[in-house]
């Protein structure tokens, strides 16, 4: 009983401090829902929703202080429901074979794949003699061949090799297939031949409309300013980032400036605040409007509607509307006389994204977002009760920007480890010069050329927006050329992100000195944070790859092909090797059959078809690994195209294989369930 009158005493004293924990409630509910193996049947969504409005029910009879747990409870069967709807409500047909033959559709998108080639997404498809029930609703293509100029609400039509989204690369790692379920993508795939205009563009009424409106922009400042500095300007303002080349974009990764280029809270921040400042002072200057108007109520609503123009200009993609949700609720804050920026608007913002779209729960992006985020409102609310900062004032500013810095490197650090396995050194140091100059340079200046744009003035604007965005490329070139300005991480087990999240929500929310029972298990995941739990030998879905750990790092079997796996797996084995100094590990191959000895196992990969073929090996000691299928006499284990493509990638470790079937199971974007 006294422990009981314990906890009871604490949450009390909790109390008017418990809303930001809403949205972790309903965090931990979606995160439950994607974590089964199985997807949820009419049942199992009955008992949650029961289970739901039984925990609000009994608030009513129990203590003060021990309602919030049942709404906690109700929040977490919320938030389960909440994912289950969204992942039902976006279903659409997925194409379940490889096809090749004519494709046609509309254009909805533009951008630039990995490999630097034009991609490009398609709506209205047309594939083959391919029923229009089983018709993706949307697929996208690499295009590696000649094509016309493409613009949004174009048709096109080529002939292209097409492929449902693949699996995992590896089990237990990110699934595309996932998220292009949520993304409403049917198929994936590339062509080689031309591709063909089959009518002109026309939007229609379902906003591609805006898209065209978008690419009008970015072709207008892209025709201003030429090169890598047009590709920034109009991937800062429209979105569209097919004008920006992969050596840029590898030196902003390496430099930590890549989040420059979305269009996320800080680039809201900047404009919102930038507008609301200058209406706020250009209306107090005026002593008529200053003495009769509520000036800071009028600069807010003009700020919201720069928000809202800027969400509609960028393309409305899912960072841009988280900022605008948080941007909304700050400013609704000022409207209201409340606290712009508080844990409370935090969490609202948070809420908010979620119940819209429960998937972004799992994207690096809403992870890093509102980490910073959280992180900065709490780390400078406990400071306000200790006055001004020390110093002279115009020395204020710098060292508000170097705290800010820092404390969102260090709350979005592990994020950006876990997800991207690298770590910029030096990415405290390039955001330390070139975010002020985002700020102070180029924001301000794309306002002035937006106003100016309706009289045709823009260009000398857009210059000095130039300018700035040509100091901040100068930059990123320059601090990913420093010696070790890129370190690489390994990836961590599943749990130890959800755990150092937890664990860094307690410190910040909870209120009193047991915030600081966060710490330790905050430690203990950080010290589990390292090697020793990745794969012996990886397969990819296609055979066409195998990978084994060695003393020097992971071995391939190939120097070239399934780059894009190959890349995946030494990421996320922390190896900044390429593919070609990998496969250099591997012992010399012999005819093409390629050999390794592994726990008493000889693993034997057979690159290309003819070696395949003439291969007649099968002792029980063999692991046989191909791209092709095969027919062997023996009692090897066999792993070719036809078993891979019920099991997915596969990893062996400890002796025992796991499948990447097995690490997903059966949901509404796995091909089997499909089925």
């Amino acid at each position: 009983m006294r422990v009981l009158t314990r906890v009871e005493t604490a949450l009390l004293t909790q109390r008017g401090h418990l809303f930001p924990w809403s949205p972790v409630g309903l965090a931990v509910g979606i995160g439950c829902y994607f974590s089964l193996r199985f997807e949820p049947g009419v049942n199992l969504y009955d008992g949650v929703l029961a289970f739901a409005l039984l925990a609000i029910v009994i608030t009513r009879w129990l203590r003060v202080a021990w309602a919030p747990l049942a709404i906690g409870l109700a929040l977490i069967a919320v938030g389960f429901l909440l994912a289950g709807a969204r992942a039902h409500k976006v279903a659409e047909p997925v194409l379940q074979w490889r096809y090749y033959g004519p494709v046609e559709g509309r254009v909805v998108a533009l951008d630039r794949s990995a490999s630097d080639a034009l991609r490009v997404t398609l709506d209205q498809v047309r594939i083959g003699d391919v029923p229009a029930d089983q018709r993706p609703r949307r697929i996208r293509l690499s295009i590696h061949g000649a094509t016309v100029n493409l613009s949004p609400g174009q048709r096109i039509m080529t002939t292209a090799h097409l492929s449902p989204p693949q699996g995992p690369v590896e089990p237990g790692g990110f699934d595309f297939r996932r998220h292009a379920w949520f993304q409403e993508l049917g198929a994936v795939g590339y062509t080689r031949v031309p591709v063909l205009s089959v009518a002109p563009p026309w939007a229609g009424r379902d906003g591609v409309h805006i898209t065209v409106w978008r690419m009008a922009i970015s072709d207008r400042v892209r025709a201003i300013l030429p090169g890598e500095v047009g590709g920034f300007a109009a991937a800062v303002t429209t979105g569209d980032r097919s004008g920006i080349g992969q050596t840029s974009l590898e030196a902003l990764r390496a430099s930590n400036l890549a989040h420059l280029l979305a269009i996320s809270g800080l680039h809201m921040g900047l404009l919102t605040g930038f507008v609301f400042m200058a209406c706020r002072v250009g209306l107090s200057v005026i002593p008529v409007l200053a003495l009769r108007l509520p000036v800071r109520k009028v600069a807010a609503i003009c700020a919201l509607v720069a928000a809202t123009v800027y969400l509609f200009l960028s393309g409305g993609n899912v960072a841009t509307e988280r900022a605008f949700v948080m941007v909304c609720v700050m400013f609704g804050a000022v409207l209201l006389d409340r606290r712009a920026i508080s844990l409370r608007a935090v969490a609202l913002a948070a809420l908010i994204v979620l119940v819209l779209r429960p998937e972004t729960l799992l994207s690096p992006g809403f992870q890093m977002s509102f980490a910073a985020t959280t992180a900065l409102v709490a780390a400078f609310g406990g400071l306000r009760g200790y006055g001004p900062m020390p110093g002279p004032k115009w020395l204020r500013p710098v060292l508000a920007l170097l705290m800010s810095s820092a404390i969102a490197g260090v709350a979005t650090a592990p994020i950006g480890a876990a997800h991207f396995n690298t770590m910029s050194h030096y990415g405290l140091l390039a955001n330390l010069v070139s975010v002020p100059v985002m700020g102070t340079v180029v924001v301000p200046a794309a306002v002035v050329a937006a106003l100016l744009a309706p009289f045709g003035l823009e260009a000398l604007a857009l210059q000095v927006m130039g300018a700035g965005l040509r100091w901040i490329l100068a930059v990123a070139r320059w601090v990913s050329d420093l010696d070790g300005a890129r370190g690489y991480v390994v990836s961590p087990a599943d749990f130890v992100l959800p755990v150092l999240a937890m664990s860094f929500l307690w410190l910040m929310l909870w209120q009193g000195r047991a915030r600081w029972f966060g710490v330790a298990p905050a430690v203990m995941a950080i010290a589990m944070w390292g090697p020793g739990h990745r794969p012996d030998v990886l397969i990819a879905e296609t055979g066409g790859l195998v990978g084994v750990m060695t003393e020097q790092g992971r071995a391939l079997s190939k120097h070239k092909g399934s780059g894009f796996v190959a890349s995946v797996w030494l990421e996320n084995d922390g190896d900044g090797a390429d593919q070609p100094k990998a496969a250099q590990r591997w012992p010399d191959a012999s005819g093409g059959v390629q050999r390794y000895l592994i726990g008493g196992k000889e693993l034997v990969h057979l690159t290309g078809k003819r070696v395949a073929q003439t291969f007649e090996e099968c002792r029980p000691d063999q692991i046989i690994v191909a791209s092709v299928s095969l027919t062997l006499n023996g009692e090897c284990s066999v792993y070719d195209p036809d078993t891979l493509q019920k099991t997915g990638s596969l990893a062996l470790s400890k002796g025992r294989m796991f499948t990447s079937s097995e690490a997903t199971g059966r949901r509404l974007w796995s091909p089997h369930t499909r089925q």
